[in-house]
């Protein structure tokens, strides 16, 4: 007797699993997805950091550390290099973040190597990517390693060394203190999906929603409250963790209250066009559970890949091409160069056009996904 009640309760529970072929789906496939994102996000050795070589002095020893680097660019690929003529425009080119780092060999490199004198190699790098930093030194004073044995002087050995000589373009930044803006966004994305869709989702659940069928209200005017709210609390949340990230960090904000407006206008932007997505994606659920289920799906193949906490130039190319329209990796993009660079507007132009673009985008999708009906 106790048997078949027992395989009677478990048969209406399969059931009900099996109207429900979302959830059973995300079992398998969310595995699955967790290990192709985090795997590739996190591949140890970096590779293709974007460098700009000046090469001041076209004699041998100067030749055989563009060689090295060009044998770094084809064999392990750690680095993918560019040429340029004008050290200044490489180095403001780095502040814009666009190269990682640049390497500059003076005039006189050669001629003091055939000398016996201390050569120096320059080396400007953006420190505010520590990971890509530390790399990047590594790999130039394994190119001068190698120059170094690859001939002989007469002078005295003491006098035989090239010196790597590395200079930071930005303050220091710790590694907590780089993870700011990756929480931030995070915690722009749970808010998001806790404070909208899931309340609407919670409520229509609940029997709540049926209330408004019987109100003037429109669809409009419902979701724009629904929105509205959601945006209001995550906002303060994404400004909270920004204040309190620099607090226990002991950190601080380059560029003063302009700068801080930036940051203010970024996270709104950021969690408005979150919103939106999370509405139109999850809107017509019937189930607060399925919310649950992908918001931890969404939260991996979002941050991991933003470039929060590994260099997006060294993930293979279809999630360096997923990062690209990941709005994610903008917001984070464009808060760390105000957060630590104290860029201006002009430098972050680009990361803020798209975010507008994905966030109009967004709340179109979101008002045609919306219905107000049972």
């Amino acid at each position: 007797m106790f048997g078949l009640k027992f395989l009677a309760i478990m048969r209406r529970d399969l059931k009900k699993l099996t109207r429900n072929p979302i959830t059973l789906i995300s079992v398998i496939l969310m595995p699955i997805v967790y290990l192709v994102i985090i795997g590739n996000s996190f591949q140890g050795q970096l590779r293709h950091l974007p460098i700009v070589v000046v090469e001041q002095d076209h004699g041998l020893y100067a030749r055989r550390i563009v060689e090295q680097l060009l044998a770094l660019q084809a064999g392990p690929k750690t680095v993918d290099v560019t040429f340029e003529d004008d050290p200044g425009s490489a180095v403001n080119e780095v502040r814009d973040g666009l190269y990682k780092g640049v390497v500059v060999i003076p005039p006189d490199f050669s001629h003091d190597v055939a000398e016996g004198r201390i050569a120096e190699i320059g080396l400007f790098t953006d420190n505010v990517d520590s990971i890509s930093s530390q790399t990047l030194e590594g790999v130039l004073d394994q190119a001068a390693a190698t120059v170094r044995v690859a001939f002989v002087t007469a002078r005295e050995p003491k006098l035989n060394d090239i010196s790597l000589r590395p200079s930071w373009l930005f303050p220091y930044v710790d590694y907590d203190r780089s993870l700011i803006p990756g929480v931030i966004v995070m915690a722009i994305f749970m808010g998001s999906l806790m404070s909208g869709v899931f309340n609407w989702v919670m409520d229509k659940f609940m029997g709540v929603t049926e209330c408004y069928l019987v109100t003037p209200l429109s669809r409009w005017d419902i979701a724009g409250g629904i929105l509205a709210s959601g945006v209001t609390v995550t906002s303060i949340g994404g400004i909270l963790v920004l204040f309190l990230g620099l607090l226990i960090t002991r950190g601080r904000i380059l560029g003063g209250p302009t700068a801080l407006l930036m940051l203010i206008g970024i996270i709104i932007i950021s969690a408005t066009g979150l919103l939106a997505m999370t509405f139109s994606m999850l809107g017509r659920a019937g189930h607060p559970r399925l919310v649950g289920t992908f918001s931890g799906f969404l939260n991996v193949i979002l941050f991991f890949p933003s470039g929060a906490i590994y260099p997006v130039e060294s993930f293979p190319p279809w999630l360096r091409t997923f990062a690209r329209f990941n709005p994610e990796t903008h917001s984070v993009s464009a808060i760390k160069q105000i957060l630590f660079k104290g860029a201006d507007f002009s430098a972050v132009s680009g990361d803020i056009g798209f975010l507008l673009i994905f966030m109009l985008l967004m709340l179109v999708l979101a008002s045609v996904s919306f219905k107000r009906t049972l």
